[in-house]
């Protein structure tokens, strides 16, 4: 199957002490932003959390991941679907490709019908930069409803 894909996951510090099942269960099955992976070998090496606002691990974690042999660093759902989403996370994903030439992906379960309800209604992702950030983990809405 060749080398594997290795990449890094870094959360939202408010979910600090989750304990990352919905993560590990969508990257086992391939799901939400971990479809891409999809008949292709993949290692974890690296689990971290931004380190709270405004996100200072940002600055120095992808660095560990790198060395590691993370090739891509993936933002973690929890960063699309919390009250309020992260306002950097676009400029997360600008730096991370800049400062460390990685590629991110914004999101990595699938979104849970519980958030994807509220957002919704809140209107939270109706610009077009939220369209493009969260379309990689908006599934249907049975495999919404198995995250919730």
């Amino acid at each position: 199957m060749g080398d594997p894909i290795r990449l890094g996951i870094i959360i939202c510090d408010r979910y600090r002490t989750c304990a990352g099942g919905k993560c590990l269960r969508a990257l086992r099955d391939r799901e939400g932003a971990f479809e891409r992976y999809k008949g292709k070998d993949v290692e974890l090496v690296g689990f971290a959390t931004c380190n709270g606002c405004p996100g200072g691990n940002i600055e120095y974690v992808p660095q560990e991941m790198k060395n590691n042999g993370a090739e891509v660093v993936h933002l973690a759902t929890g960063m699309v679907v919390g009250y309020p989403p992260c306002p950097r996370i676009a400029y997360f994903s600008r730096f991370i490709r800049e400062k460390y030439d990685m590629d991110v992906v914004v999101g990595t379960h699938p979104i849970p019908e519980k958030y994807f309800t509220t957002h919704t209604n809140l209107g939270s992702w109706d610009s077009a930069l939220w369209k493009d950030l969260i379309a990689p983990t908006l599934a249907d809405e049975k495999t919404r409803l198995s995250y919730d």
